[in-house]
């Protein structure tokens, strides 16, 4: 099979043995799995096994770019196996049709080929915040296992005291160009599996992969205000990068309930319960705020339950603006009454219905 042809029609998804749909996160897995048991090191004169790791390697080296798994999934569907050239392929990159296939994929076929940097992934983790922590800001640590540089070798691969050394069959390039016609056109070296370089001596934590899975800390500011469900973003602490920059790691924020405050964006809220003759009769009442000081609330006669005042100044604070304390009010109506507090509300109750009966109608009327 010709190489170009080898793009079009080797299925990469096959290689791998995983589904067209994998996400990067499993492929990853995959890849790894096969390529422990498949590593020359751990297959001594095993050529059978060396040949299976230099294709598995080719494989991941495009699936595990998102950029170029892309463009082979296109490439595909354009290519023979995909149908979208009349009368099949012809074996150069024009297939017929004046279409330079290195113009419209690049990443697999043009410059900077199986080399080139990869990015490590995202990585997300929660981080559970008391009320009050969340509302002041804090600096703290988050612990998570992921894949990271092996703490032995570095993230070369290569045994403690060695270095990996250039491939001398693509020198140092990852791929190596073929040509047909008046086409160019590169593939992953078959030597080195399109990493650039050979390791002779493979380290031993990490079996040359330069990768490591190990819980690590790391310390992140967490800002006033945040709330629940936001997502802080670390810049390359997420997975390690291969030849490239390392993911992003993201926290998203849960945090917890407080037993007296809640909060509505900015606003803190607060339910205030007051006696049914302090609604009726207005009174001054004493309310707590969340920095642990106190105010006072002055309740109009005649507050209904339901009513919310808000309190300005003592809500969450943010970089941009402080909110209000929004205070609920709440009218305990007893359940229980003894004798002579029954009394004292009939009475009560017999004058308010005896200056609702005798009130001038034209009054009433408005």
């Amino acid at each position: 099979m010709t190489a170009q042809r080898e793009w079009f029609e080797k299925d990469y998804y096959k290689v791998l043995g995983v589904d067209e749909n994998i996400s990067e996160k499993e492929l990853t897995k995959a890849y790894r799995k096969l390529a422990r048991q498949l590593h020359p090191d751990a297959n001594p004169g095993d050529s059978a096994a060396e040949e299976r790791f230099k294709e598995v390697s080719a494989a991941y080296d495009v699936l595990g770019d998102s950029k170029k798994r892309a463009e082979y999934d296109e490439a595909r569907r354009l290519g023979p196996m995909g149908g979208g050239f009349p009368g099949g392929f012809s074996g150069d990159f024009s297939g017929g049709m004046g279409i330079n296939m290195e113009d419209l994929f690049g990443g697999l076929f043009g410059q900077g080929g199986p080399n080139r940097g990869r990015r490590g992934s995202d990585l997300e983790t929660t981080l559970t915040l008391p009320f009050l922590e969340s509302i002041n800001g804090i600096t703290t640590t988050v612990n998570i296992t992921s894949d990271a540089a092996c703490s032995t070798c570095g993230g070369n691969g290569a045994k403690p005291g060695t270095t990996p050394k250039i491939c001398s069959s693509c020198s140092g390039r990852g791929v190596q160009a073929e040509n047909q016609g008046p086409f160019s056109f590169s593939r992953p070296c078959g030597t080195c599996g399109g990493r650039g370089h050979q390791i002779d001596d493979p380290c031993q934590t990490c079996r040359s992969t330069g990768i490591e899975r190990r819980p690590r800390a790391v310390k992140v500011r967490i800002p006033s205000g945040v709330e629940s469900g936001q997502r802080i973003r670390l810049k390359g602490k997420g997975g390690p990068g291969s030849n490239g920059p390392n993911g992003d790691l993201f926290i998203r924020i849960n945090v917890e309930p407080h037993a007296v405050f809640g909060r509505q964006g900015r606003h803190l809220t607060i339910t205030v319960r007051i006696t049914w003759p302090e609604a009726v009769l207005g009174s001054d009442v004493i309310v707590p705020t969340l920095d642990g000081g106190n105010v006072t609330l002055k309740i109009p006669a005649g507050t209904p339950s339901g009513q919310t005042f808000r309190i300005k100044g003592k809500g969450v604070t943010t970089s941009r603006q402080t909110g209000d304390l929004l205070a609920k009010i709440e009218v305990d109506v007893p359940t229980k009454l003894n004798k002579k507090q029954r009394a004292a509300v009939e009475e009560v109750s017999k004058i308010l219905n005896q200056s609702s009966t005798s009130q001038d109608p034209t009054d009433m009327a408005g």
